[in-house]
């Protein structure tokens, strides 16, 4: 007769979901049966698979732009911004990351905490960790990050909504983000990045700032110049990777606000009519660490200079 440990490891070691459990509760110290009424208790949605196929950064620029710099969503901001200066401020103070930044970051991801996610955490790591094979190995980290968050902050894990990615609240941090980065900037001995709006904006700032976000440095500028060159010189990564020597000999024109010794990514977006270029400095490379997209970050870019604008009495002319 075989051992029942040994029938239980046998099984444990060619069941994903046993071998996780067993994982957790070695490295972790967490209670199996709790693990193991949470997973019973998550579901198999497909709905997720079929939602991670088909992402919004695959569209060309001039389209997924228009989801996002539109006047609602600078209204949204600027609304946003006055509603919650003082702690906006406080989290510049404090992070040294501008309140347009941190408005333009919560506009993209859930138009001001409008949109926080439809599907239970539980439920979209759990699919697409176990169900999910290109990228199963991340989704079960962030399904070990986010049992570890539920244990730590006191939470049932099957209560919190989110994203089909399982990024939440209304900043969507991922489980490991919130773990490493949020923060109970209200100080009431919780971090709640649902309905605390102070918790929500000195988490955003502190994630920039902990990524190198530099307090009046350049985001990015356009670029003018023969549209060959510019291609070449594009490299389709985020990091800054060109000095602006490399860039200006190759026939390029920087604006006169752009400090020497720098250094940029090349960035080409896709328009109606071609191409259009920009320069990334570092702290564009900083917003792309939030969602590792182009698209992205030039979109959080131009809201947050949308913001200011209107803000400040101007307005963005939307193209």
């Amino acid at each position: 007769m075989t051992a029942w440990w040994l029938c239980a490891g046998a099984a444990a070691a060619t069941d994903p979901e046993q071998a996780f459990i067993a994982d957790l509760v070695s490295r972790h110290g967490f209670d199996r049966a709790w693990v193991e009424r949470t997973l019973d208790g998550a579901r198999h949605d497909e709905r997720i698979i079929a939602a991670i196929t088909r992402p919004a950064e695959a569209m060309p620029w001039h389209r997924y732009r228009r989801i996002f710099l539109t006047d609602a969503r600078i209204d949204g901001g600027v609304e946003y911004w006055r509603r919650h200066a003082a702690t906006l401020r406080a989290a510049q103070e404090a992070f040294g990351v501008p309140p347009h930044v941190i408005t333009a970051i919560i506009g993209v991801e859930t138009l001001y905490g409008a949109h926080t996610g439809k599907y239970r955490v539980a439920d979209a790591l759990k699919t697409l960790g176990f169900g999910y094979p290109p990228r199963a190995d991340f989704f079960r980290k962030e399904l070990e990050q986010f049992l570890l968050m539920a244990r730590e902050e006191g939470m049932d894990p099957l209560a919190p909504l989110g994203s089909y990615a399982g990024a939440m609240g209304q900043p969507q941090f991922i489980a490991s983000s919130f773990r490493a980065y949020a923060v109970d900037f209200d100080d009431d001995g919780r971090r709640d990045l649902w309905n605390s709006d102070a918790d929500v904006i000195g988490s955003v700032a502190n994630y920039f700032a902990r990524h190198g976000w530099t307090q009046g440095a350049p985001v990015a500028v356009s670029l003018s110049g023969d549209a060959a060159r510019l291609g070449a010189l594009a490299s389709g990564g985020s990091k800054p990777d060109r000095t602006l020597a490399d860039i200006v000999e190759a026939g390029v024109a920087l604006p006169e606000s752009v400090e020497p010794g720098k250094t940029a990514v090349v960035i080409e977006l896709q328009q109606e009519d071609g191409p259009e270029y920009w320069a990334g400095f570092d702290n564009f490379y900083v917003i792309t660490r939030y969602n590792h997209s182009n698209l992205y970050a030039m979109a959080v870019f131009q809201l947050a200079e949308a913001i200011r604008e209107r803000q400040a009495g101007g307005d963005q002319v939307l193209q």
